[in-house]
């Protein structure tokens, strides 16, 4: 395949000088030179392109069909090509580039459409790359540098080794019922009531502190958990609870998930044992250089202050 010839940004303002004016006169005295370069020049883009981007007469000059099609592209060309020192600027502090961002579902509930909204708002030339992904599915994508930062869930106190972290919220875990359920609706629901029941909840991998505090939760109670089903997403697992195959425990923030034929109800903290907490962080590589990235860490900070 042959390769294309390199044409100099010159070459194009040159061009579109012509091509504006229609005059090689009024285009030369436009660019500061004389008429014989730039006629020259112009025959010169013409040979590396092999086609004729102007019919000239004595009288006149004229766009071929070619010339004209070019004269949008060189505009934009040439604009692009006077915004990259700019661009460059923006981009070493953070103002401009690019920001891979992963998230598990439960944040989606919460907290993150509007902080989304509000960033591109205030920093418009960072694109976000997003990720839903949950916990294990960011630690690899960590490790292989696929990612800059993510929300994930965990345990409190449990946040991933190796990252930098900032706490983002704290909530209790309430438990997904069946509206069938009898016990959906029942007052003073106790937790000894609940913990008898079939049990949907994600697998231990995806997020093995939070999976623990539950099993211990159980286990304290003197209960062995019947697991009816596991699943991944946050929302399948709800979506199982309201086919009836158990009950879920999930982050409170998951109540903003109104799914047909699903109770959500709050055992409280006086339970015993205690129904576990969870914790949403920010996790970064403390050596990653991406200003955009700590753009985003004090955009963060800012709004939990």
């Amino acid at each position: 395949m042959p390769v294309s010839p390199w044409i100099e940004l010159r070459l194009w303002q040159q061009f579109l000088a012509v091509a504006e004016e229609l005059h090689f006169g009024r285009a030369a005295a436009r660019l500061h030179m004389t008429q014989p370069p730039l006629s020259q020049a112009i025959a010169h883009l013409e040979a590396l392109l092999g086609l004729k981007l102007f019919d000239r007469t004595q009288r006149s000059v004229r766009l071929t069909a070619a010339g004209g099609a070019l004269v949008p592209q060189a505009r934009d060309l040439l604009a692009r090509a006077q915004a990259l020192p700019a661009f460059a600027r923006a981009s070493a502090d953070g103002r401009a580039g690019r920001l891979r961002l992963a998230f598990v579902s439960t944040v989606g509930f919460d907290v993150l459409p509007g902080w989304l909204r509000a960033f591109r708002e205030q920093y418009p030339k960072v694109e976000l790359e997003l990720l839903e992904a949950t916990g294990d599915v960011q630690l690899d994508g960590f490790e292989r540098g696929d990612i800059d930062m993510g929300f994930m869930l965990h345990s409190p106190g449990f946040a991933p080794l190796g990252l930098a972290c900032r706490c983002i919220s704290r909530e209790q875990m309430v438990v997904a019922m069946p509206e069938q359920n009898p016990l959906a609706h029942a007052p003073g629901l106790a937790l000894k009531d609940v913990l008898g029941l079939p049990l949907v909840i994600f697998p231990r991998r995806i997020l093995p502190s939070l999976h623990d505090a539950i099993f211990t939760m159980y286990h304290a109670s003197g209960q062995l958990p019947r697991v009816a089903q596991e699943a991944i997403q946050m929302q399948t697992i709800v979506n199982l609870v309201s086919a009836g195959l158990g009950v879920a425990w999930v982050p409170e923030s998951v109540r903003h998930f109104q799914r047909p034929g699903v109770v959500y109800r709050c055992i409280g903290m006086s339970a015993t044992p205690c129904v576990p907490e969870c914790e949403t962080s920010l996790v970064w590589s403390a050596k990653s250089n991406n200003p955009a990235l700590q753009r985003f860490i004090a955009f963060v900070a800012q709004i939990l202050r």
